[in-house]
């Protein structure tokens, strides 16, 4: 593949990305509350392990 063959996939790329790159249905809300709450059940399974005994 040629350089300039590159640069144009990659410009058709990124035209692509700017008109609606997210799909709609995705509130960054949910995902950023659910991976939190995924992190806080991570946090807690790994303390109880770590218990000295």
């Amino acid at each position: 593949m040629s350089l300039h063959a590159t640069a144009v996939n990659l410009v058709t790329l990124a035209e692509g990305a700017e008109h609606g790159g997210n799909h709609e249905s995705l509130s960054p809300y949910i995902t950023g509350g659910g991976a939190f709450i995924a992190l806080l059940l991570l946090l807690w399974v790994t303390t109880r392990f770590n218990r000295d005994r």
